[in-house]
């Protein structure tokens, strides 16, 4: 009894004693692609490799369908006008009513100004957010999920796989016996594949599993790996400059809703992009967490430098030494390293 109580307390340590870290992911021209497709910036990068009215069409189908989505099953052309930071922003007013027989259609909302009327934003974010956990197969029949896989097809090969998510790593990494050795499996199919959403959606996967892959136990006399002996663990957030409720159509659409929560989408349409990250900050108050900003724009990296967070700078351009692939658990390490010091689990990565 002693021992095994004296291996239990050596777990609970370690597992108190490990560094989560938290990885604050832009969204446009970084995890997905839309604005460089609408407005030819993307096609015209590839100095006429590209059919610009091509990457146009693409992008305006999916712009229509991000707007129906949200019209028609996130109550947008009600709320359109009182966009909300995050989901919760308004939980406070929500008394937890059962919404399963709820008319959103004939509760009289009407403009949040007051407790019932905030109260009614609530329930209509709470809605948004169950759609959300449930995923598109709860929203769409077979024959438009058929369709939205093929735009997305269609957009990841005209993208040279942007948006792929290298199906060999998801795979892999659904499967906790493999995580002692993905980075191996992840070095390799990041060679295989010489384009950024490859490695940034297995990167994702990778951080959304939420531990550390290099210091997992692959041996196990119970054939389950035990998870308790890792050093680190792994949360995405997305903090967006888009209005909140396009912004989690669009997760829902690029499938980065397996990876990303819908609690850890942050708009900062009106509250800027300091702000969300001070946020952030204080819900993950904690001296063994760490931070580390991603994206392609100004204001992350003004807002990263502000909170004194390493920054990884996106650049789109074709040859950029700033372009992946190359994003892995390593070399986001590198990063962590000039800010909060090196630590011997990120060096060991692979």
């Amino acid at each position: 009894m002693g021992d095994n109580s004296s291996a239990s307390d050596g777990k609970t340590q370690k597992a108190g004693n490990r560094i989560t870290n938290v990885y604050i992911w832009d969204m446009d021209e970084t995890l997905i692609l839309l604005k460089s497709l609408l407005n030819g910036a993307f096609a015209e990068a590839f100095n006429g490799s590209k059919d610009v009215k091509k990457g146009v069409e693409l992008g305006k189908m999916w712009e229509n369908h991000i707007l129906k989505m949200c019209d028609d099953y996130f109550f947008y052309e009600q709320i359109e006008n009182y966009n909300k930071p995050f989901l919760d922003a308004l939980k406070e007013y929500d008394d937890g009513m059962d919404l399963s027989a709820y008319d959103f259609n004939r509760d009289g909302f009407s403009p949040p100004h007051d407790d019932p009327s905030l109260k009614k934003l609530a329930y209509r974010h709470r809605a948004i957010g169950n759609k959300y956990k449930q995923g598109l197969q709860s929203i769409f029949d077979q024959e438009m999920l058929s369709f939205l896989d093929e735009l997305y097809s269609m957009t990841d090969e005209y993208t040279d796989r942007w948006l792929s998510s290298g199906t060999f790593s998801l795979r892999i990494l659904m499967w906790p016996q493999f995580n002692s050795v993905i980075s191996l499996y992840d070095s390799l199919f990041i060679s295989l594949h010489l384009c950024f959403q490859c490695v940034a959606r297995a990167f994702l996967e990778q951080c959304s599993s939420g531990e550390d892959y290099s210091t997992s136990s692959l041996g196990s006399t119970s054939g389950i790996t035990d998870f308790t002996d890792t050093k680190f663990q792994h949360v995405n957030v997305l903090v967006t400059s888009g209005s909140l409720i396009p912004s989690l159509a669009k997760c829902l659409l690029f499938r980065l809703d397996n990876w990303i929560a819908h609690g850890d989408v942050y708009s900062s349409w009106e509250v800027g992009k300091l702000q969300c990250f001070q946020w952030i900050k204080e819900r993950f108050n904690n001296p063994n967490v760490r931070f580390c900003v991603i994206g392609d724009g100004w204001e992350e990296c003004e807002a990263a430098q502000a909170m004194q967070w390493p920054f990884v700078k996106i650049d789109l351009r074709p040859g950029s030494s700033h372009r992946f692939p190359g994003l892995s658990l390593k070399t986001i390490g590198y990063y962590f390293s000039v800010v909060y010091g090196s630590h011997d689990a990120e060096n060991d990565e692979e």
